[in-house]
């Protein structure tokens, strides 16, 4: 495929939407030895409240399509990716998870927290399996939620890694204010964190405070933070709330280190802070960024490079779009290469058993791997500072 059919092929796929979803009864998956293309449902933020990361995201997914097709698709059959902006409204999200089971999908691309704990049940009910950009916890249960799988450690794995090395960068004893989106996302690790120092014996004090939406600087939650006698403070937030906190830090000239969690931990947050103000905060993050020059990033240079894209621009959330459509469409393939019907039972089942799933160095440790007791498919990530206005890794594949 061209770079200019590849582009056009991209647009489509957002643009065609909706128009693909009002037929209605799409055909599914079809047999073992079916040519029909493959539907998949995308449900993403792109103007809501977290939509500066999952804007990216989204195009990070829609380009693996393209890149994917370009290279054949999946045995041969292409994928057919209907994506949607749910404006981070879970009546939305419901009603688009609606939309695509009457299009016949065999599998979904979700998002945030709290939508993809509401349509958890239905999931499963309905048998359709779900990749998220939430990474909650309770998701990777199969006992609670067995169509739901997670690629990267969940939020509380996240927490867990950032207050030990916090407990060793402060010398084993230090306050820690957690500043977190007022919402399931935002308050997914916060009671594991306090967990994890009560189970390690951790000599940190640790308080929660959410972050009003909308604020333009957070003034007054770092004089609650001063008063606690924080020197850290984890952002379990998107990275242009977190950017402000870093300029608040900054113009008052305190003592507090950051430790972004996830989705504050891009380039979004640096380039949005300024590179002064970012200086020297930490940034836990199990997709490693193009900068950081994997082998798992060469085939996103290519198509960057095809499509008149400059790769040092794709961000570290378009990367995660990829690999998550990545991760799916590896789990396809393997249902279709066992001679499977295109179900989400079948699909399933192949992500549960088919061992590890290759990410060159860019997922956790390197791979991704589920089974039939955890949807949980790494508990590595990679830990990096802000330095000079870029992320500079300081440590691949960091666990517990």
């Amino acid at each position: 495929m061209s770079a200019r059919s590849r582009s056009l092929a991209v647009a489509m796929a957002a643009a065609s939407a909706l128009a693909l979803s009002a037929c209605g009864g799409g055909g599914g998956g079809g047999g073992a030895d079916s040519d029909e293309a493959i539907p998949i449902g995308i449900i993403a933020d792109l103007t809501g409240a977290t939509g500066d990361v999952g804007k990216p995201y989204n195009e990070g997914m829609l380009a693996y399509v393209d890149w994917r097709n370009g290279e054949d698709g999946i045995e041969g059959r292409q994928i057919d990716a209907m994506s949607n902006d749910y404006a981070y409204e879970v009546p939305q999200a419901e009603q688009l998870y609606k939309q695509y089971v009457n299009d016949g999908v065999v599998a979904i691309q979700g998002w945030g927290t709290g939508d993809t704990e509401a349509l958890s049940g239905s999931v499963a009910r309905d048998e359709l399996p779900f990749i998220s950009g939430s990474f909650a916890e309770p998701l990777t249960d199969p006992e609670e939620a067995p169509y739901n799988f997670i690629i990267a450690p969940t939020y509380s794995d996240q927490m867990r890694i950032a207050l030990d090395w916090i407990s060793e960068d402060s010398g084993g004893k230090s306050e820690v204010a957690v500043f977190h989106n007022d919402s399931p996302f935002g308050e997914a690790p916060v009671a594991d964190g306090q967990k994890w120092i009560d189970e390690e014996s951790l000599d940190l004090g640790y308080e929660a405070y959410p972050m009003p939406s909308g604020s333009q600087n957070f003034v007054g939650l770092l004089s609650q933070a001063k008063k606690q006698g924080a020197k850290y403070v984890v952002i379990q937030n998107v990275a242009s709330p977190a950017a402000l906190v870093a300029k608040d830090i900054a113009a008052q000239n305190l003592d507090m280190k950051i430790v972004c969690l996830n989705w504050c931990a891009n380039e979004l947050f640096i380039d949005s802070a300024g590179a002064k103000a970012a200086e020297g905060h930490l940034l836990v993050q199990p997709f490693a960024p193009m900068a950081a020059d994997k082998e798992g990033h060469q085939d996103l240079k290519e198509y960057a490079e095809a499509n008149d894209l400059d790769p040092a621009t794709l961000g570290t959330s378009w990367v995660q779009g990829w690999y998550a459509m990545h991760v799916m469409a590896e789990g396809i393939e393997a249902a279709l290469k066992n001679g499977d019907d295109l179900t989400g039972p079948a699909i399933r089942e192949a992500l549960e058993t088919m061992g590890p799933i290759e990410t060159g160095g860019v997922v956790g440790n390197g791979t991704v791997e589920f089974s039939g007791d955890s949807h949980r498919g790494s508990t590595a990530t990679g830990i990096y500072r802000a330095e000079d206005g870029k992320m500079v890794e300081i440590e691949a594949g960091a666990s517990l």
